[in-house]
């Protein structure tokens, strides 16, 4: 037995000499959890370096009831049926035949025809601070008899369908190969604030990610272009570059800029400015079409409700990319099922155009504007339904303005295109003329295919965390604050401002923890304890420690942090503490308060809203 161990332990010994890379998982795994698609693209780490390439992992999806097939990216809707919906065994999978839901092509496809069973745009419900994203609330305003989900819930069962699907093809006869037993990176938008990162990192380790790291998509479609250029990227880029990553996906839309430094005599790369999170995309686009469409058809006297509508919306937007895609086509034929007992009966065929898609679009989303102009801010109403914060000028063009005014000191070079919108050539180019007018001499990076470019990247970037390749220099993306209320005497109608310390900036690096030993505050032990705090992605020059005597108005409040401070033998002492915050190489955000004078700390968590709390 003994003689067996030894021998083992060579083995292994050899193969680690042999291959460096042993001690890592054989695959690394690059996830896009988009708004609207998905998709998964991984690297054998074992094969030889003159043949590794990164690859994409066809996902099995129903696609018609009882009926699977492999598709390269997996639509981002799931589809709870109704009763009498839909035959018995309509969702089974290799390797479910169990299943009450649908997800991806299937469940895009039957959802246009009924919405209220159709669950969508999940990922811009889990940053929405707005409703209850534990709670179950999707699909949104339905008023099918169906069990609704939390956005929460909907993104994990995406990402379960991914891992469910990479173990069926990859790890049947080697469980070691299983996604558990895999690195994995997992992309986000850019404007991700903590609450949202920490809700996504919860999706994937209930789907059973195992290791996961977050990412930007901006930065990992910029990762793609270095996959795919290898070391020709520093022909291709020179120092004083600075890449706008204009990223407008299905239902949101990222800006970063990404510049070229030297760093003795070798080129690094480093992200140094991050938009707004902004809920506008090809969503909006299928609601404008919608819109021109049901006038269209009112004119014609056919009058469409409000669930109508939305099946119409749901239909403009597969025929949209039909037209984009196949440039002969001049129209593409749409249908919408009538309502009630006479379904059938009351079928509406019209169609969407190719003056529709190309014109309307493009003046409505890429008006041509003025460095200066930025968006329009309309009056709020007092009172406004419930749903996702779409951004109120659909302008990008006017948002990208807005964004390239705040850096005014790193104006664009090149500019690298990514999202499913920016696949249409029209788009593409209206950008760089738009950007060229305010006189930015602008050239633009390749892209590979665009659909992919996310979940490449992201496998390149797992890859290079082993040393194998180029990284970009980012860290955390917004600067994070803690609200203090201010110990003024009380005023009659006047209320005291609430301070505002700095404790995580702008680019702190994952992995890091930072400490503010010279800020000391006094908590009540025994007591549930809530902090507030805030953050932005626009101030960057805050250092570790700088307080603002009133917090400023351009920072976002988020939920609240919520901890009740227990210490056996010490309930109702106020206990003075300081302040520690750690960045997980996850990507995460974790705050902990310190005790000065004993071996004692707390940890805060982020309080997302449950629907008792709600009641």
């Amino acid at each position: 037995m003994a003689k067996k161990k030894l021998k083992e332990a060579a083995a292994e010994a050899a193969e680690q000499e042999e291959n460096p890379d042993a001690e890592y998982s054989r695959y690394v795994i690059g996830i896009d959890l988009g708004t609207t698609n998905c998709a998964v693209s991984y690297i054998d780490t074992h094969e030889d370096e003159d043949s590794r390439e990164t690859k994409i992992l066809e996902i099995p999806q129903i696609v018609d009831q009882g009926r699977a097939l492999s598709l390269k990216t997996m639509p981002s809707f799931m589809y709870i049926p109704g009763k009498s919906d839909v035959g018995e065994g309509w969702a089974n999978l290799p390797w479910d035949d169990t299943r009450n839901y649908a997800v991806g092509f299937f469940a895009r496809q039957r959802g246009s025809e009924r919405p209220g069973c159709l669950v969508a745009s999940a990922k811009s419900w889990l940053c929405n601070h707005a409703v209850d994203r534990k709670g179950e609330i999707l699909p949104w305003q339905s008023q099918e008899e169906i069990t609704k989900v939390s956005p929460l819930v909907a993104a994990t069962r995406y990402l379960q369908h991914l891992a469910e699907a990479w173990d069926y093809q990859m790890a049947q006869e080697d469980e070691s190969l299983a996604i558990a037993n895999q690195e994995v990176c997992l992309t986000i938008p850019a404007s991700f604030d903590a609450v949202a990162r920490e809700l996504t990192a919860q999706a994937a380790a209930q789907a059973g990610l195992g290791e996961v790291t977050l990412l930007e998509e901006p930065q990992s479609a910029f990762y793609s272009f270095l996959s795919e250029e290898g070391e020709k990227w520093r022909s291709a880029c020179s120092v004083g570059d600075r890449i706008l990553v204009c990223d407008v996906g299905g239902g949101t839309t990222d800006f970063s800029l990404i510049e070229v430094k030297d760093e003795d005599g070798d080129l690094v790369l480093e992200r140094v400015a991050v938009g707004s999170h902004l809920l506008m995309g090809g969503d909006n686009m299928d609601l404008m079409l919608a819109h021109r469409v049901s006038a269209r058809l009112k004119d014609e006297g056919t009058q469409l409700d409000r669930w109508q509508f939305q099946a119409l919306t749901y239909s403009c937007s597969r025929a949209k990319e039909v037209l984009l895609e196949d440039v002969s086509k001049k129209e593409e034929e749409i249908t919408i099922l009538g309502r009630g007992a006479s379904i059938f009966g009351g079928i509406v065929t019209t169609a969407l155009t190719r003056d529709d898609v190309g014109e309307v679009l493009i003046e409505g989303f890429f008006p041509k504007v003025g460095k200066d102009e930025f968006p329009v801010k309309k009056p709020r109403a007092g009172l406004a339904t419930l749903g996702l914060e779409y951004a109120s000028d659909p302008a990008v063009s006017r948002h990208l303005a807005q964004f390239l005014g705040r850096n005014e000191g790193a104006r664009p070079t090149a500019i690298l295109f990514n999202g499913g919108v920016m696949k249409a050539k029209p788009f593409r180019d209206r950008i760089v003329e738009i950007v060229r007018s305010w006189g930015d001499d602008v050239r633009t990076l390749e892209s590979v295919d665009l659909d992919l470019a996310v979940s490449r990247g992201a496998a390149y970037f797992r890859f290079a965390t082993r040393g194998k390749g180029v990284r970009i220099r980012a860290g955390v993306a917004r600067t994070y604050y803690i609200g203090i209320e201010s110990t003024l005497p009380a005023v009659p109608g006047f209320e005291p401002p609430l301070q505002a310390l700095c404790i995580v900036p702008f680019g702190t690096e994952e992995g890091s923890t930072i400490e503010l030993p010279q800020q000391s505050f006094g908590l009540c032990v025994g007591e549930q304890a809530v902090f507030r705090f805030l953050s932005s992605n626009e101030r960057k020059d805050d250092s570790a420690g700088t307080l603002h005597d009133e917090a400023p108005q351009d920072l976002e409040e988020l939920e609240p942090l919520e901890t009740a401070m227990s210490w056996k033998g010490h309930e109702g002492e106020i206990v003075p503490v300081t302040l520690e915050a750690h960045v997980t190489n996850v990507g995460t955000l974790e705050i902990f308060c310190v005790a000065k004078n004993a071996d004692q700390r707390w940890k805060l968590e982020f309080n997302v809203r449950t629907g008792a709390e709600e009641e």
